[in-house]
């Protein structure tokens, strides 16, 4: 009898996750003019770049034994009750949140908002995030999320160098009771810039000299509620910025910063609702004065209106952002944390102000409990005025404390051998303050102490208590039961176009299928409850995870090593530069400045190399969309002895195979330089070809593309760099945990928690042991395959601008508009727009060539979807011969079709239902074309009066 296959693997997870079968992919083929989709792939990819060996993966696995292999992971991990702090808490994620948010595709497969018609509902949701965070900071604009606390602060202080007058050498003063974290994420990103940091005890006085920024923390890192108004009087004197790192839920209760003029707030709303997922991810925020937010780094949600004069949400002022500013950007950052904001500001809307406030009192009356006890016990505390942090003074004891807590289940921080600090939060219990009692040897219980402190009011002084309203918009005061919750959000999500609904077809993107095995672990105890500084002991089941996952990273790539630390891929840019940066000046090489960027790269690529510290300089494409070998060589030689490295994405941004690459490798490599590939574009590699073998020496990887990781509306993503062995000792490290580094080689960490967005690792773990090496490199096959058969059925009515060898493009086409727009008018605008009639995001627009359209099929959408896609702008195609005015006036609305008048020379249902739409399934935009420049000269980014609205 042979052997059968258990029903886990009578369907291996590849062929679900691999839109077309085998029929299909045999009829696509067909058209294509192949007989095998090797025979395709082998006409597509250059031989020079092809592995001859499979890669050497674990087999794969069903969806139950992976899931089964990640539960034993999360079980070997120690969730103990966290009072660690350090700006990291534990939260309570209401049900519905989590599951209307968070475990819900509607959300969490959806793209950034630049097409903002159909974005809706997250906007709205990220509207809510920027005045929820301004309201709370007491300060003007706020940005829709950045990547986590320590990034924004030094966002903070690349702005402050921007915007102040103070002159050059000038320095960046941060106080010594900032988190540890947060300045060492300052110190990484200064130094490549050439800012000087200083660290200072900022409760005495303001060092001497001339000072361009300041940045506290409110309330420190060991728990100290202090007023800073001389201090940013004497700051601002000086013509510096001054920047107060805050925790949003003390915000609830205390002063905001900008009722003591403060220019700059940032912090992170982790503990609005997000698991603390062993370090992330977390959306980080930054608020600023007004007058500074063209500065301001990152995305801003703005009100503007639509054609028909109605409010409408899109992204504002974006021409700050680094996708068109390049090398003189505000920011590199590219991904943001939407999902994460999302989750923070629904548990705002939620809650409301005065559940918001009752949370936090709560959390202070523990904290207050907990001092009185240890006091009552002759145990000093160091702080007389705190929010939720009790730092005690035990000399030589801390070490004692810290254990005796541990094995009555509760994690404290040691800040020294003389200090412990306990962190409350809203899970603090009293068990969890009588168990740190014991831990100190304090008799007290919270039973008793309770009457002792009834009379007490809160421990900070009167003029540091919050008297002003917050979170007064009707937004967060209308949702508190969950009837209302659950529908308010279902409407949010029923405004937009995600994953869920159609294909997202946006070239550069990878828009593939995030499955919902992969992301089921994510929200599990095991792996959402672990503070990222918890003792490495309790942390063997991640560790574990981290370690697969690195090898894994290694074998595809054919690097050496790889760091998980870089919680986007902007930021997994800038640590591959920092180890080439480093690599040069280890060796003596300390002009090599020079970073060569192709023209058609992407926009992070030239931010982030400056932010490293380089000079770009642009390489010509050719006519084919390759890099222009002669314009190379040129810039080479008149770069002579300073090349520190050439920035390329392959398959190239043209979505090509470029033949030369190994030949650019070359050239680089005997000018001295190192050759960065930007993992853009991995998705047409894997498993075909390892950029570590043909010549790169280093990657940075969008695990939120090849990887699966969902977009979440703009974030989460994760960016590990991978590297050469020469380039290893150089990649992040942490201070606080240096075991997840190189050690003193390296050149610091580049994110707040030492393997960055933890939490999240569990998705390309999932995939990748679900997939197997075979399975991988399938999915690479269909993708090419898939990217060709839109090529081809839409090459007789959109010309496709760049072709590699036989024809043929990688993952991905460029559809060049340009003709059609100058014989009629019509533009990628218009194509876009009218899509959305037909459900679809739009591919991606006027990038890397103006006036073109990108599309990236991915290998998870099968050929039905693919010829829906196609039929569609096909028939678009036909509109603009027949109906151009159709086009001009896209999307249409229920509201614009229903109109009493309708004096279009085309009917109502030709406007509304496209020949590929099923009445029955209609998605209906919620608002027509966005003035996107109207919302730039009146810019209003939070919850603005609903009378100004009906205005």
């Amino acid at each position: 009898m042979s052997d059968r296959p258990t029903l886990t693997d009578a369907v291996p997870f590849s062929a679900r996750h691999i839109g077309p079968g085998p029929k299909d992919q045999d009829a696509m083929l067909s058209a294509l003019g192949y007989g095998s989709v090797e025979e395709l792939v082998d006409d597509a990819v250059p031989a020079s770049i092809r592995q001859a060996t499979p890669l050497d993966l674990p087999a794969a696995v069903g969806e139950a034994e992976a899931l089964a292999e990640l539960r034993a992971l999360a079980g070997r991990n120690q969730v103990l009750t966290s009072m660690i702090g350090l700006g990291y808490h534990d939260t309570l994620t209401p049900p519905v949140i989590r599951r209307s948010i968070l475990e819900n595709p509607a959300w969490y497969t959806a793209y950034t908002p630049y097409q903002p018609e159909i974005s809706q509902g997250r906007l709205e949701a990220l509207l809510n995030f920027q005045t929820l965070v301004t309201d709370l900071a007491g300060l003007s604009l706020a940005n829709s999320s950045l990547l986590d606390e320590a990034t924004a602060a030094a966002e903070a202080m690349t702005l402050a160098r921007r915007v102040s007058k103070a002159p050059d050498g000038a320095t960046f003063v941060v106080d010594a009771a900032c988190h540890p974290q947060t300045l060492a994420v300052v110190r990484t990103r200064a130094e490549p810039l050439g800012l000087r940091v200083v660290e200072a005890d900022l409760a005495t006085r303001l060092p001497e000299g001339d000072v361009f920024g300041v940045l506290v923390q409110y309330p420190t890192t060991t728990g100290l509620v202090r007023d800073d108004a001389d201090l940013v009087v004497a700051a601002h004197e000086r013509g510096a910025i001054v920047t107060v790192a805050a925790d949003p839920l003390a915000l609830c209760l205390l002063r905001p910063p900008g009722e003591i003029g403060v220019d700059v707030v940032v912090g992170s709303a982790q503990r609005f609702g997000v698991p603390m997922g062993f370090g992330g991810p977390h959306a980080g925020y930054m608020v600023v004065r007004d007058g500074l937010q063209r500065s301001l780094p990152g995305r801003l949600v703005g009100v503007s209106i639509d054609v028909d004069g109605n409010p409408a949400l899109r992204l504002a002022l974006q021409t700050r952002e680094q996708h068109i500013r390049r090398e003189k950007a505000t920011s590199n950052i590219c991904t943001a944390q939407v999902l994460l904001a999302v989750i923070a500001s629904s548990y705002a809307v939620y809650h409301g102000p005065e559940g918001l406030t009752a949370i936090a009192e709560r959390v202070h009356r523990a904290a207050r409990l907990l001092a009185r006890g240890l006091r009552d016990a002759g145990v000093e505390v160091v702080h007389d005025a705190f929010f939720d942090t009790v730092c005690a003074r035990i000399p030589g004891r801390a070490d004692e404390v810290v254990a005796a807590a541990a094995e009555r289940g509760v994690n404290l921080r040691r800040i020294d051998a003389d200090r412990v600090a306990a962190s409350t939060d809203e899970t603090t219990t009293a068990a969890h303050i009588d168990a740190v009692l014991d831990a100190f040897g304090a008799s007290a219980r919270v039973e008793g102490l309770a009457a002792d402190i009834a009379s007490d009011g809160v421990a900070v002084a009167v003029d540091l208590v919050r008297t002003s309203p917050f979170c007064s918009h009707p937004v967060f005061s209308s949702h508190h039961s969950e009837t209302a919750m659950l529908r308010y959000l279902r409407r949010l999500s029923d405004r937009d176009v995600a994953l869920d609904r159609s294909m997202i077809p946006l070239g550069s993107c990878t828009m593939k299928l995030n499955a919902a095995a992969e992301m089921e672990p994510i929200t599990w105890p095991g792996f959402a409850g672990l503070h990222p500084f918890a003792p490495l002991d309790q942390s063997e089941g991640y560790r574990a995870l981290i370690d697969d996952l690195e090898r894994w990273l290694v074998e595809v790539t054919g690097y050496a090593a790889v760091s998980l630390q870089p919680n986007a891929g902007s930021q997994g840019e800038l640590a591959g530069l920092l180890a080439i940066a480093a690599y040069h000046r280890a060796r003596g090489d300390e002009g090599r400045d020079i970073c060569l960027i192709p023209s058609s790269a992407h926009g992070t690529n030239a931010a982030s190399a400056v932010m490293a510290g380089m000079r770009v300089v642009v390489v010509a494409c050719d006519d084919d969309g390759n890099v222009d070998l002669v314009d190379l060589r040129a810039k080479i030689e008149a770069a002579e002895g300073t090349i520190a490295a050439l920035m390329v994405t392959y398959p190239s941004t043209h979505g090509v195979f470029e033949e030369s690459i190994g030949e650019i490798c070359e050239a680089i490599h005997a000018a001295g330089g190192q050759v960065y590939l930007d993992g853009a574009n991995l998705n047409a590699m894997v498993g075909l070809a390892r950029p570590g073998r043909f010549g790169a020496d280093v990657s940075h990887l969008n695990l939120h593309k090849t990887f699966c990781i969902p977009h979440g509306g703009g974030g989460p993503g994760v960016g590990p760099v991978a590297v050469g062995e020469h380039l290893a000792p150089y990649l992040p490290s942490h201070p606080l945990v240096p075991e997840c580094g190189p050690g003193d080689t390296s050149p610091g960490p580049v994110s707040a928690a030492p393997w960055g967005s933890a939490g999240i690792l569990p998705i390309p773990w999932a995939y990748v042991r679900m997939m197997g090496g075979e399975g991988l490199r399938r999915a690479t096959q269909v993708a090419i395959l898939n990217a060709n058969y839109v090529a081809r059925r839409l090459a007789e009515h959109y010309p496709v601008l760049y072709a590699g060898r036989n024809g043929l493009v990688a993952h991905e086409c460029i559809l060049d508009i340009r003709p059609l727009t100058k014989a009629t008018g019509i533009t990628v605008d218009d194509i876009a727009k009218r899509l959305i009639d037909h459900g679809f995001h739009a591919p991606t627009m006027s990038f890397p060539v103006a006036g073109t359209l990108m599309v990236e099929p991915t290998e998870s959408e099968d050929r039905a979807e693919l010829d829906r896609f196609c039929d569609a702008l096909i028939a678009i195609r036909a509109e603009v011969d027949d109906q151009p005015a159709l086009l001009q006036g896209a999307p249409w609305t229920a509201e614009s079709v229903l109109a009493d008048e309708w004096t279009h020379p085309f009917t109502r249902a030709e406007a509304a239902f496209p020949g590929t739409v099923s009445k029955a399934d209609k998605y209906w935009p919620p608002v027509r074309r966005i003035d996107g420049g109207h919302g730039d000269r009146n810019l209003i980014c939070s919850c603005p009066p609903l009378d100004d609205l009906a205005e």
